[in-house]
């Protein structure tokens, strides 16, 4: 695999249409500019309040990660948004199951390409990888998933954000 998925590999059109599942907006930005509400800079997601922002080559990891961020927080985060999602290890641990299990539901990506993508880009887990980190030590995310009403008992996603 040589490089990771971008919003212009998949389409700002797919990628908006996706987010308005769940009520939130996509803002695509002009690649020559600083994404707005980007914790990371250079073409990594932001987020302030109900809208995610992307350049064309923001990586599809990226704006799912951000996306699941606002989606697992509580509402009352959620309104004063601005750039740092915040959060605890588990919601964060949430975040990365739940980017996973929605990959599943973007066309041309899938979890197989976004573990791939997470490896790639740096993501941390105990047991070395994402695939083993998702397959043999999430409970934990699953849970937090399953409690919220984010996923159904099928690990299925419920397409609702946390109230």
């Amino acid at each position: 695999m040589s490089e990771v998925l971008t919003v212009a590999d998949i389409g700002h059109g797919v990628m908006a249409e996706f987010l308005a599942r769940f009520d939130l907006e996509l803002i695509l930005q002009p690649i020559d500019e600083a994404i707005i509400g980007s914790f990371w800079g250079d073409a990594e997601a932001g987020v302030v309040g109900h809208s995610v922002y992307v350049r064309p080559n923001t990586p599809i990891h990226s704006f799912l990660h951000e996306s699941c961020h606002v989606i697992c927080m509580d509402g009352e985060r959620r309104s004063r948004l601005d750039q740092d999602a915040g959060g605890d290890d588990l919601e964060e641990a949430a975040v990365c199951y739940l980017q996973i299990v929605l990959a599943d539901h973007i066309d041309g990506v899938g979890r197989d390409r976004i573990m791939a993508d997470m490896d790639a880009w740096g993501y941390s887990f105990r047991l070395g990888s994402t695939r083993a980190w998702f397959e043999n030590d999430a409970d934990d995310a699953q849970e937090f998933l399953l409690n919220h009403n984010l996923i159904n008992s099928l690990g299925e996603p419920t397409f609702y954000l946390r109230p």
